[in-house]
């Protein structure tokens, strides 16, 4: 059997819940000095390394003191890892589909069931 390859590269985005996302975003960039993470020259977070972190409102979650960021994964093509991780009978939580006209984004659960996100340029 020749299983296709995956494509996963590296972790592209954590999302944490934010209950006051104005004064989240105070911290990060003025306690935390990070610098303002931009997408189609829209800010959609905070630069940390080459990882994104994005502050998520109330429809995320209430923020924790548990682990509880959302991680999303970079690939080469989100279509096709999909089509990967289909062909070795991993649940596909939420099919591929485009965000912000930019990424295609998708997300798995892995063995104990943790929804992991991935996304493409799209």
């Amino acid at each position: 059997m020749n299983t296709p390859q995956l494509g996963l590269k590296c972790v592209k985005v954590v999302a944490l819940a934010a209950s006051d996302p104005a004064r989240a975003s105070h911290f990060y960039a003025t306690t935390l000095g990070l610098e303002p993470a931009l997408e189609a020259g829209q800010q959609v977070g905070f630069q940390l390394g080459d990882v994104i972190l994005m502050l998520k409102d109330d429809w995320y979650g209430k923020p924790t003191s548990e682990p509880n960021p959302r991680i999303t994964i970079e690939c080469i093509d989100a279509r096709a890892t999909e089509a990967a991780l289909r062909e070795r009978e991993v649940t596909i939580s939420d099919p591929v589909e485009r965000y912000d006209e930019s990424y295609l984004v998708g997300s798995f659960l892995d063995s104990e069931g943790n929804k992991l996100w991935f996304c493409s340029d799209g």
